[in-house]
């Protein structure tokens, strides 16, 4: 490994407290925790994304049959609740993962990276170049890594002000209401475009993409699915001889409405895991030179103090697309998303030993510390937050253990 630098990015990054020599062992440890998960994988993890998209799918269909009814409040509010989970089901434990290669050793062409596409704005392939590349494999180094603020908010002190930062407060709103929008943009890079370093035509292209993208989730939720409850509603008004243009009029209102509703609650809950996981103060930034040339240890390490988990019970892990243990999910984004929290007690072990914070808190407190911070950075000045030190297991934890070891059965 060559030698490290100087002046780190972050003097306080427990990175440099480890040797070559423990560093090469971390990595070794990780590898093989890696290999472990991955030669114990069988039907039983088969069964369960298959019974994941199965009840998402069942989920959707009844939610759209009682909102073809949804003229009537009951059933407007049965319809919405239950499209707004299903939506978030789909883009969290189901979309993501499975773009992410979660599945593909399952040889399903029905479940694989290469064919899946998601219930939201963003172009498949966009999406994976964005998010599966570059994010994954600059995580959090400055300049590299889009994913730091987006490109549009300062979310590190260290990074210079400019006038525009004051708004983020504001964007930053608008951005957790039009998230699956703000994604499909992502992958442009107008820092790129602006420069002049991309190719218009590659451009134009991923603008087309991002159309036809948009042309088809508008046409469904907002079209397709409001005039089927018109058609239906106009046929009861029929049928118990009332005003068949007010019926079917109030009938796509209602509906679209829900579907409205439906996708901003998803918008909302996936912009709050993902910040969540990313920008808390707890986790640290990296520069390029400093990752120039790293070890398979170091980049373990990278993973690791550049994500953030949040405590919650198994159905809340489930509900975040157990993104909500955002640590195990960098150290391997290939592994099956229902393993993570079998591997969690393992992960701490070795974070314990190897003098390593492992970053983990309450949603009420992850999500506050990133308004503050995105609150506080608008403005120019700021200093950076205070970082949690090496991780020790509680006793409750430590007896935990033999409980976790479980390949979860869930749905």
């Amino acid at each position: 490994m060559p030698q490290r630098p100087v002046t780190p990015y972050d003097p306080d990054n427990p990175l440099y407290r480890l040797s070559e020599e423990e560093l090469e062992a971390l990595g070794k440890e990780f590898d093989a925790l890696h290999d472990e998960i991955f030669n114990d994988l069988g039907a039983t993890d088969a069964r369960y994304i298959r019974n994941m998209i199965k009840l998402q799918r069942q989920l959707v269909a009844a939610s759209r049959v009682v909102l073809l009814f949804s003229r009537f409040r009951p059933a407007w509010l049965l319809g919405t609740a239950g499209l707004s989970i299903a939506k978030i089901l789909e883009n969290m434990e189901i979309g993501h993962n499975v773009m992410h290669g979660q599945w593909d050793w399952m040889n399903d062409p029905n479940i694989h990276s290469s064919t899946w596409d998601w219930d939201t704005a963003s172009p498949a392939a966009a999406w994976k170049h964005s998010h599966n590349y570059v994010h994954h494999t600059f995580t959090n180094v400055i300049g590299k890594d889009k994913d730091v603020g987006y490109e549009i908010m300062r979310i590190d002190a260290r990074q210079e002000w400019h006038f525009p930062y004051v708004f983020q407060p504001i964007y930053n709103v608008l951005l957790m209401a039009l998230f699956e929008w703000g994604v499909a943009l992502h992958d442009l890079d107008f820092e790129a475009i602006r420069s002049g370093t991309k190719d218009k035509k590659q451009v134009w292209d991923e603008l087309k993409a991002i159309g036809r993208k948009a042309r088809r989730q508008i046409v469904k939720d907002y079209l397709a699915f409001p005039g089927l409850t018109a058609g239906v509603s106009g046929l009861i008004a029929a049928a118990t001889g009332r005003d068949i243009r007010g019926a079917a009029v109030s009938g796509y209102r209602s509906t679209l409405l829900a579907d409205a509703i439906a996708n901003v609650v998803r918008n909302v809950w996936s912009h709050a895991i993902i910040f969540c996981g990313h920008f808390p103060d707890q986790t640290f930034m990296f520069t390029e030179e400093e990752v120039a040339d790293e070890s398979r240890g170091a980049w373990y390490v990278r993973q690791l103090i550049g994500a953030a988990n949040i405590d919650g019970s198994p159905l809340f892990h489930v509900m975040s697309g157990n993104l909500s243990f955002q640590v195990e999910h960098h150290l391997y984004p290939d592994m099956p998303s229902s393993r993570y929290r079998q591997i969690a007690p393992r992960v701490k072990e070795i974070c314990e030993r190897y003098r390593l914070p492992y970053n983990t808190g309450p949603l009420r407190r992850q999500w506050g510390t990133v308004q503050r911070t995105i609150l506080r950075l608008a403005f120019p000045g700021g200093g950076p937050r205070p970082k949690p030190g090496p991780y020790v297991r509680t006793e409750d934890e430590l007896a935990a253990m033999l409980d976790d070891d479980r390949v979860p059965a869930f749905p």
